[in-house]
């Protein structure tokens, strides 16, 4: 993990913020009432100052010391710095929702195991995304594909719910990445008939955004590095 710019948080808050208000809209429609949610990754706060304006009390982001605490969007008594690189320590406190978007690709792949096992101590109910092959973006260092990220969130007793990505898809205004990459993992005893479980070895949760394709096609990354994810 490594510093960003200032004006990378700015940036992203802005683009960020219909997302982050249309994804957890529909999330909440599908998982028990959120009273506490924790945010690895969390940036400035997005997504739980949106999960705040919903009525959730508890909020707590996880970030490296590069944060601008200026630029926070939560109180900055909810920010805990952290630095994902080095050993985590197992969770004492259980929240209702954990999320944790595009921030796995930066780990290494030998703590891959280890990072996924953190986020089931956190919470029964994980809205989570990483970037696949060849998206791009600042100090990715492994990227895969979904089933990769389903298979070990299975090794802890967590099923994949695809609910978010059919109701987002075609919405030009959400950054392609969360179009693309956004599942729930909800542990198996948590699980309802209500929601259809995907076929894992299927294999047809990979699957790569039209708009992430015509920017590789352009060779657009080279001219907007902007539009990446981080």
């Amino acid at each position: 993990m490594s510093e960003y710019e200032k004006e990378f948080y700015v940036n992203r808050h802005e683009k960020t913020i219909h997302a982050a208000k249309t994804i957890l809209s529909i999330l909440i429609e599908h998982i028990p009432t959120v009273h506490s949610a924790v945010d690895i990754g969390c940036g400035v706060g997005t997504w739980l100052s949106v999960l705040q304006k919903k009525g959730v009390n508890e909020v707590r982001g996880f970030d490296g010391n590069w944060v601008d605490r200026k630029l926070l969007v939560i109180p900055h008594s909810c920010f805990t710095e952290i630095d994902l690189t080095r050993p985590m320590t197992r969770s004492i406190i259980k929240y209702d929702l954990a999320i944790c978007l595009e921030v796995a690709e930066h780990l290494p792949a030998q703590r891959a195991e280890e990072f996924v096992f953190f986020l089931t101590e956190l919470s029964d109910y994980v809205l989570f995304s990483a970037a696949i092959p060849f998206q791009g973006g600042k100090n990715h260092v492994n990227e895969q594909w979904q089933h990769y990220w389903v298979e070990l969130f299975g090794k802890m007793n967590y099923l994949v719910y695809d609910v978010i990505r059919p109701k987002i898809w075609d919405d030009s205004r959400i950054p392609f990445w969360y179009r693309q990459n956004i599942l729930l993992f909800v542990r198996q005893e948590k699980t309802t008939d209500k929601w259809p479980c995907i076929d894992v070895s299927s294999r047809q949760i990979d699957i790569v955004h039209p708009d992430l394709y015509m920017i590789r096609q352009s060779g657009y990354q080279e001219q907007n590095q902007s539009d990446l994810p981080c």
